[in-house]
């Protein structure tokens, strides 16, 4: 998954921008599309974890049909970050790698990233505090 570039996962883990793949079928949104999720956990660069995690929640309330993203430290790994998001639907997070501060979070954190440890794609169902668009 090397040279795969993701924002704030850069974020999704960079590694889960390129999974392009249609949601199965789940609770859908306003719009009539099933949510879509991801999930992944990045390694950072030995020290680099928590300046990694700066950059990846710089932004992250001006990303249109974000519903929910989340990093959180990992208790055990003291280099990982795990990256929970959900979008309104795959297109809207495919979008997002278009904007100029997903685009120079991407280019800010590249070098703070050790690499991809798993990542997957969801169908989100719901649940406490996620927005509803």
């Amino acid at each position: 998954m090397n040279g795969i570039a993701r924002r704030a996962a850069i974020g999704g883990g960079l590694a889960m921008a390129l999974l392009g793949r249609a949601p199965a079928i789940g609770q859908t949104t306003g719009a009539g599309t099933a949510m879509y999720g991801l999930i992944g956990k990045m390694k950072a660069r030995p020290g680099e974890r928590d300046a990694l995690a700066a950059i990846l929640l710089q932004g992250t309330g001006a990303m249109p049909g974000s519903l929910s993203y989340v990093v959180a430290t990992d208790p055990v790994d003291a280099d990982a970050l795990w990256i929970t998001e959900v979008w309104d639907g795959p297109e809207s997070h495919k979008a997002s790698l278009q904007l100029p501060a997903v685009k120079d979070a991407i280019l800010r954190g590249r070098p703070l990233i050790a690499g991809f440890e798993s990542s997957v794609e969801t169908v989100p169902l719901g649940g406490v505090g996620l927005l509803k668009r």
